[in-house]
């Protein structure tokens, strides 16, 4: 047999192509953070864990990652740089941040750093993103892009910023906003630049592909669109309209839908612009893909194409349209948020504990004097073979019935009936693995190997960290962060902590389908750490408190030359149980009062020693100012 290699694990978990480079396996058998622009340097986040444990932060914690932020604003300069050189653009490239995709403060601000030397801007889609954006961005030269449905205090704060030395440009979505736009603009003796969202008339692709088309919530049909632009000339400001707006979805798996979408948008834009409008800005919006699964396609987990081609797609049409209508190249503005800060944040946690189907013994021949059922299960399982699945596998299932049925009935115990499941489990593993290899498998035992998988029980909540996992089916890569330098002989399912038969995840990242079960390692005395990756996207917004699990806790890393090569930049404590039960309208205070006189009651009744009253109540209060999730043992060294 071939001895295992830190290789076959790079390959199993597919980390070269959903890490995109900045994941490795080291010689360790870790996983390791490898930024780009600091080779040879890397992260062991093994170590890392360790050491995060060693300090007293709790698992789970999220990993924010902040090299992989700078990496990715440089990929998507980079790549728009490259495809303007490519076909002599003499436009300019100003990317925005959507702050929806993650609005937490240091990933905003670590955005917003990392940003400054390419002058990319910031995206509000509310009036709460709004007081946020307009604190944050102070570089006079990047663009602060403002969308979503907005009331009279959006406008008017949005206008005034611009005498403060924000450079805001006012999204159209709704025709109800064009007259107010024109009525402060006018109080405030202002020229703001206004943009227009338009709808597009075809879908984009994925999960998202509403957000274009006739029946998409936000922007403006053709007719509508012509309405503003007979508004604002009305009003003399037909000047001030500068910028086209579409958006058609978030995790556009298909080039194809940029392309389409594209040309229409090129055409409104130019005749826009013959109209009469000022356009300088071309908005593309959002939708950059990631390319979850590593498989390279247009699965709604994937992505066919890359950051260079849709850079190049993108200038292209723009070029075409605006050379054909012989009028200048706008500066092109992107709101890439997915793509910029999903490959920031990983959740590490430890597996709690196994259940596992397959007896872990081979099984020998059941006594003389034992069941007749149990020496037919033993006959079965000897006739397995590559051109003998089907029968065997009708044999077990009728004889574990008739094993329930016999059970019922009182005919035999419950030591031959655990024995009788013991040996359709052990058939069921055999068929599984005889099966790996054949070309053909009877569609009714394709559901085998699922069924069979181990669970692994976790100590988090999918619906706090990753919700989408059981939202929308969104997958994402699971890897252990250690022992992958050996062969993980154990197929499993993870379940986490919540009391919820949704709380599990049951679908994994495949380059050539989706996995029903994930190969893992079987724990041992050592804490046994796995890590999801590419949560740093809507996620830690969109969990929720599922049980009374609250946020977790999130330590911001960035490589460093000096040992260990890290260095942690920012804690982020999570929640208490204290700081949970009150969003949900419980006092602390008030909780505690009532054990106490419950516990009073009981040791005037002799119920309690005064004793265990201590310990209750210590238990109690210090359980409220704990965190929301199970202790984390201290790692072996």
């Amino acid at each position: 047999m071939t001895r295992w290699s830190i290789a076959d694990s790079e390959e199993l978990y597919n980390i070269s192509n959903w890490g995109m480079g900045y994941f490795r396996v080291n010689e360790h058998g870790h996983l390791a953070l490898t930024p780009p622009g600091k080779q040879p340097l890397d992260v062991d986040l093994k170590i890392l864990v360790d050491d995060i444990v060693a300090q007293g932060i709790e698992l789970p914690v999220l990993l924010r990652l902040t090299d992989l932020i700078r990496a990715r604003v440089d990929t998507l300069v980079s790549a728009f740089r490259h495809a303007m050189r490519e076909y002599e653009y003499t436009g300019d490239f100003r990317g925005v941040y959507p702050i929806k995709v993650n609005q937490q403060r240091h990933i905003v601000e670590d955005v917003v750093r990392f940003s400054r030397p390419h002058h990319l801007g910031l995206e509000a889609g509310s009036k709460p993103e709004l007081l946020v954006v307009l604190a944050l961005m102070d570089d006079p030269e990047a663009f602060i892009i403002c969308n979503g449905y907005k009331d009279r205090d959006y406008l008017e704060m949005a206008l005034l910023a611009q005498k403060i030395g924000r450079r805001v440009i006012l999204v159209v979505e709704t025709l109800d906003e064009v007259d107010l736009l024109v009525q402060l603009a006018r109080e405030h003796d202002l020229h703001p630049v206004i943009g227009i969202r338009a709808k597009l008339s075809r879908p984009g692709s994925g999960k998202w592909k509403a957000s274009a088309g006739d029946s998409a919530k936000f922007g403006l049909n053709i007719r509508e669109i012509m309405v503003v632009v007979d508004k604002l000339r009305a009003a003399g400001m037909l000047s001030a309209l500068q910028l086209l707006h579409f958006h058609i979805g978030s995790q556009v798996s298909a080039i194809r839908a940029f392309k389409t979408a594209l040309r229409e948008g090129a055409r409104i834009f130019t005749e826009l612009d013959r109209l009469g409008a000022s356009m300088r800005y071309f908005d593309v919006g959002g939708g950059l893909a990631v390319d979850y699964d590593g498989s390279r396609t247009n699965f709604s987990s994937s992505m066919n194409y890359d950051v260079a081609e849709y850079a190049l797609d993108v200038v292209a049409n723009i070029v075409e349209a605006c050379d054909e209508a012989d009028i200048p190249h706008p500066t092109i503005i992107t709101e890439a948020g997915r793509s910029t800060v999903a490959y920031s944040s990983a959740l590490v946690f430890r597996v709690t504990g196994t259940s596992e189907l397959v007896p872990t013994s081979p099984g020998q021949e059941p006594d003389a004097d034992a069941d007749d059922l149990l020496h037919q299960f033993w006959e079965v399982c000897g006739e397995i073979t590559v051109k003998n699945l089907q029968g065997p596998y009708h044999d077990a299932v009728e004889f574990r019935e008739e094993a329930l049925t016999r059970f019922n009935l009182g005919l035999i115990d419950l030591e031959t009936l655990a024995a009788a499941e013991e040996w359709y489990w052990r058939i069921l593993d055999r068929l599984v693995r005889t099966m790996r290899g054949v070309k053909y498998i009877p569609e009714e035992l394709e559901h085998l190997e699922k069924s069979l998988a181990d669970t692994y029980f976790c100590n988090f909540s999918v619906f706090q960290s990753a919700p989408d996992s059981w939202a929308i089916d969104q997958l994402f890569p699971v890897v252990p962060l250690h022992r992958l330098d050996e062969k993980p002989p154990r197929q499993a399912i993870l379940a986490d902590i919540t009391c919820d038969s949704d709380g599990k995840v049951d679908r994994f990242i495949d380059r050539r389908d989706v996995k029903s079960a994930l190969e893992l390692h079987k724990p041992g005395d050592e804490p046994y750490y796995l890590g999801m990756f590419l949560l740093g996207a809507y996620q830690e917004i969109l969990g929720d408190l599922h049980n009374l699990f609250g946020d977790t806790n999130a330590v911001h890393v960035s490589a460093t030359t000096e040992a260990p090569g890290y260095a942690i930049d920012h804690v982020v404590q999570g929640d208490t149980v204290t700081e949970v039960l009150r969003y949900v309208q419980y006092e602390r205070d008030h909780l505690v009062r009532s054990l106490e006189r419950a516990i009073a009651g009981a040791v005037t009744a002799h119920q309690l020693t005064e004793e265990e009253a201590h310990i209750l109540l210590s238990n109690y209060q210090r359980g409220l100012e704990r965190y929301t999730y199970l202790g984390t043992p201290s790692p072996k060294r």
